[in-house]
């Protein structure tokens, strides 16, 4: 699934090929892709259309397109496989077309909803007054947000008394911070997953803060992260930073740091990677 850097990725080309562009027409070719849209598909269409797109915004693994004046925004749920991509008009149509976006301009490209296993797809909400969808609203900001607290992060983890990885991925703390960019993280911060965030100190906060965004600006360099072809920017390009990974994916191999063979745990219905050496496991009270 997308993570921040993935996301932030399609945000810029979305600012770049769909911002300030008239809505034509829109049409939707699988009803589940407009499943969270409860007014439906026409309904959908009808309120998008004539409606200009503003600027693309996102929060955490969140994305949205603002529809200027009306107070509402479009929602993107990429799960697993979505994809939104800029396709010249005479582009032959993806297998997974599942929603397409026409513009009242002469640009000659249009927007795509593509998506394999349907498990995305747009919605349409009203918006707060900070301009999130309301649907969001709860959503923590991302640690490259500058408006993120990172001495509220710290207080709260002190509060919740929980382990710091399900801390990373409790998106009421922090924001956009999935299993790949936790694991890379904790790796650098030889932080081992399973450690209690209530004896965290400010200064270990406050590093192991520095390495999420270190880790996410560094995939963000390349396009982020891909596996398969199933992650693409808006242009259908893949991301590179699965080659420079240090943790996640690695079991059986050297650890980057002290060459001991990196492990992999089950971990919360996913895995969790991490080095026995580098990352010490807490101590179990007796």
């Amino acid at each position: 699934m997308p993570e921040l850097p993935e996301v932030e990725v399609v945000r810029r080309g979305l600012r770049r090929w769909v911002a300030q562009r008239t809505v034509a027409d829109v049409e939707v070719l699988h009803p589940r892709a407009i499943r969270r849209h409860l007014a439906g598909p026409e309904d959908f269409a009808h309120r998008l259309k004539g409606h200009r797109i503003g600027e693309p915004s996102r929060r955490g693994k969140y994305l949205w397109l603002p529809v200027a004046d009306t107070g509402t925004a479009v929602l993107a749920h990429l799960g697993m496989s979505g994809q939104l991509l800029v396709q010249p008009h005479d582009a032959a149509d993806e297998k997974h077309l599942r929603i397409r976006v026409r513009f009242a301009d002469d640009l000659g490209t249009e927007l795509r909803f593509v998506d394999q296993r349907t498990f995305g797809g747009l919605s349409l909400h009203d918006t707060t007054p900070d301009g999130l969808p309301d649907v969001i609203a709860h959503i923590a900001r991302d640690p490259l947000d500058p408006l993120f607290d990172a001495e509220a992060f710290h207080q709260a983890l002190r509060r919740k008394r929980t382990t710091i990885k399900r801390a990373l991925l409790d998106q009421s703390l922090i924001s956009g911070v999935g299993n790949i960019y936790a694991d890379e993280a904790l790796w650098r911060a030889r932080i081992h997953y399973e450690r209690p965030t209530a004896g965290f100190t400010r200064p270990r906060t406050t590093e192991l803060l520095g390495h999420v965004r270190d880790v996410m600006n560094a995939a963000l360099s390349v396009g982020g992260t891909s596996f398969d072809s199933l992650y693409v920017n808006v242009n259908g390009e893949s991301g590179y930073f699965d080659r420079s990974l240090d943790a996640y994916g690695r079991e059986g191999l050297p650890c980057r740091r002290c060459a001991t063979p990196m492990r992999r745990r089950p971990w919360m219905n996913r895995s969790s990677y991490f080095c026995p050496t580098c990352q010490r496991a807490p101590r179990v009270s007796s």
